[in-house]
């Protein structure tokens, strides 16, 4: 076996550069699709249910797409052809969401820009695997940060650049102001520009000499066996708790949005039934093979990744509501007040995404110094700190202070959490593998959509405010979680 070659600063500028793209079109979402909603006639305690769509399309495309992502070999190599289709429907979905005539349209080409979105990143994360020794990883995964960063800071500031360029930021009611609209517009085009880049300005290993480095892992079958024994008995568990959770919803009338979690555990336990019952191998079994033999090192992280990402889903979904409501005294989606509040919520997300592009600089040099778990576990505590400061702070300007630890926990989310995995998981599986770890940033925001709704409404009088606290706990708990996690022999030698 050979080492595999180490790259340019330059290739990898070229290989990450697409993510600036697909990142401008997940933060126009994440900025500005609550107050679509709202302004289409959702009440605040629906929003959640509308924003299942976005983490279940993740749930179920990534995975499918690592699967056939690592048996697909075409002119354009092996994961750039998921880059430029999933690019192509995403811009295709920007540009048709703020000309949405109903609230279920919205929500429907939610659905499908989020899937789109995901048919291009989930490769993205396994070509850093595919093209960088381990000891590079890092630093690849971080210049996705950086780019992440950039176009996000671009993206989420859009609409508030184009109040400030006189373009009208309010519109008759249930309709989506010009701002939102002529953002959207140049996202779709963005977009498919930056990931085009990357698909043209790059190459890929062919399979053959992929498997021939020495970082290809010491695994050689394509499959682990299917223990069918073991399925069955979890899909028959996960099966009977999800049907007792949804009788008991009925039985106690419930909070409807718990019928989200309710149905995905009876769901994971009847594919487990069906998968355990197949003679036959195919995607399926493969997925949950893999699921049931995948490293110890990916299951110590997916208790990380579950506590951040509950967090993130929780801020993403809560601030537009939160700081109109409290910061500037509004729920009237028409009115002037509440849409200066949406604005500068987007200018608080590209503070954010702006201090997470600095952050990217800043934290291969942090796992020089402590390491990978250390590095993560400050990065998140000063996230968690950000989030539970928006309960104390009232002056919105100064919420671009709590944006400094938002911006750190994201970069560092975005990118420690991959580098400890891809030193773990076998050159060959690295994009199902990849997709499986989606696993653990989608259940979480699942169950958040879940009971993010009914704790408010029960334990804080439906105030979005105290989603902030939530995520700030959920935050603090990921710090200590990512201590469990062993740490790779070449965690520190990073560029």
């Amino acid at each position: 076996m050979t080492q595999k070659p180490q790259l340019s600063f330059w290739q990898i500028w070229n290989m990450c550069f697409g993510f600036l793209g697909i990142q401008f079109g997940f933060a126009l979402q994440n900025a500005n699709v609550s107050r679509i909603f709202q302004t289409l006639g959702a009440e605040i305690d629906d929003i959640p249910m509308l924003w299942v769509a976005a983490p279940l399309t993740g749930l179920i495309v990534q995975p499918i797409v690592g699967y056939f992502s690592d048996r697909t070999w075409t002119r354009l190599g092996r994961r750039r052809p998921y880059f430029l289709y999933g690019a192509l429907l995403a811009s295709l979905a920007l540009l048709f969401m703020p000309n949405s005539p109903a609230l279920w349209v919205a929500a429907g080409l939610l659905w499908i820009l989020d899937a789109s979105i995901n048919v291009s990143m989930e490769p993205f994360r396994a070509f850093v695997g595919d093209q960088l020794p381990p000891q590079q990883r890092p630093a690849g995964y971080a210049m996705q940060s950086f780019f992440i960063g950039v176009g996000s800071v671009i993206a989420s500031m859009l609409p508030w650049l184009l109040t400030q360029a006189g373009v009208s930021n309010t519109a008759a009611a249930g309709g989506i102001p010009d701002t939102v609209k002529y953002a959207f517009y140049a996202g779709g085009a963005i977009l498919f520009l930056a990931v085009g880049w990357t698909v043209l300005r790059t190459r890929e290993y062919p399979p053959e000499v992929l498997t021939s480095f020495d970082d290809a892992g010491t695994v050689d079958e394509t499959h682990a066996d299917l223990d069918t024994a073991r399925a069955r008995r979890e899909g028959l568990l996960w099966l009977l708790v999800g049907s007792a959770g949804i009788a008991s919803i009925f039985w106690f009338a419930l909070d409807k949005q718990l019928f989200v979690l309710a149905g995905g555990l009876t769901a994971y336990g009847v594919i487990l039934l069906l998968v355990s019952l197949t003679r036959s191998r195919n995607m399926f079994s493969t997925i949950a093979a893999d699921l049931h033999a995948m490293p110890d090192t990916m299951r110590q992280l997916a208790v990380v990744q579950f506590f951040s990402w509950f967090a993130l889903f929780a801020m993403w979904i809560y601030t537009t509501s939160a700081v109109t409501q409290v910061h500037y005294g509004s729920t009237n989606t028409a009115s002037a007040a509440y849409n200066e509040g949406a604005n500068w919520v987007g200018v608080l997300f590209a503070a954010y995404n702006g201090f997470a592009a600095l952050a990217a600089v800043c934290i291969p040099l942090m796992v020089r110094a402590l390491g990978l778990r250390i590095s993560h576990m400050i990065n998140v505590w000063l996230g968690a700190a950000g989030l539970l400061s928006f309960l104390v702070i009232r002056d919105p300007q100064w919420l671009l202070l709590s944006m400094v630890g938002v911006g750190f926990a994201w970069a560092s989310i975005l990118s420690l959490p991959y580098a400890l995995l891809s030193d773990s998981v076998p050159a060959k599986k690295m994009g199902i593998y990849m997709g499986i770890f989606n696993f653990f940033i989608v259940i979480p925001q699942l169950i958040a959509a879940s009971i993010l709704g009914f704790l408010l409404k029960t334990f804080a009088g439906g105030q979005p405010i105290y989603a902030m606290v939530i995520g700030g706990a959920s935050l603090l708990i990921a710090g200590l979680c990512v201590l469990r996690v062993k740490e790779p022999l070449s965690a520190s030698q990073v560029i």
